[in-house]
């Protein structure tokens, strides 16, 4: 199986060459990334638990789903296609924001990222990839951020930041 890619940008997210994925984390690199939150009617946040199995952070609670766009790729097009590999549904998207953050991981990989935020809706139940994911659940917005405080290793580092953002984003932009 050939290494994913990912794009490689500068601060204004131009892309400037491609890197395999493992490398740039290994390196540090800052790459174009995306995260996608999925609220239902009720204002809640369909929330991922990571599979047992992967390499870094597993079984850590985090957002509906995130990865890296491919080279051609739109945001939303590449989101669209991660949510339906992870979670199994299909929804609009929409890109609320971009901002860049950088997270050591105990294994001696960081993620530096671009990241393009994006909000979409769904009322149903996922039909998750075990491969990817070992369980999923909805919470509100403040129970999130209130479980946080009282048990932050349960989350992905790069969530925690997101979650900031993405929480004081929702604050000044009432959707």
């Amino acid at each position: 199986m050939i290494e994913e890619q990912v794009i490689l940008v500068n601060e204004q997210d131009e892309p400037i060459g491609l890197m395999n994925k493992m490398e740039a984390h290994e390196k540090a690199v800052l790459h174009r990334a995306f995260s996608v939150f999925i609220l239902n009617d009720k204002n809640e946040v369909m929330l991922q638990q990571r599979a047992h199995h992967k390499y870094h952070s597993p079984l850590l609670w985090t957002n509906t789903c995130c990865s890296h766009q491919r080279a051609g790729e739109t945001n939303i097009e590449a989101g669209k296609r991660r949510l339906f590999e992870e979670m199994g549904f299909k929804a609009e998207l929409k890109e609320l924001f971009h901002f860049i953050y950088k997270a050591p991981f105990d294994n001696g990989l960081t993620e530096h990222e671009l990241d393009h935020v994006m909000i979409g809706y769904y009322n149903g139940e996922p039909v998750i990839n075990d491969d990817e994911v070992e369980s999923w659940k909805w919470m509100t917005i403040e129970a999130i951020k209130e479980d946080m405080i009282l048990n932050p290793e349960a989350y992905t580092v790069w969530f925690k930041i997101i979650f900031d953002e993405f929480y004081h984003y929702l604050e000044e932009h009432k959707l």
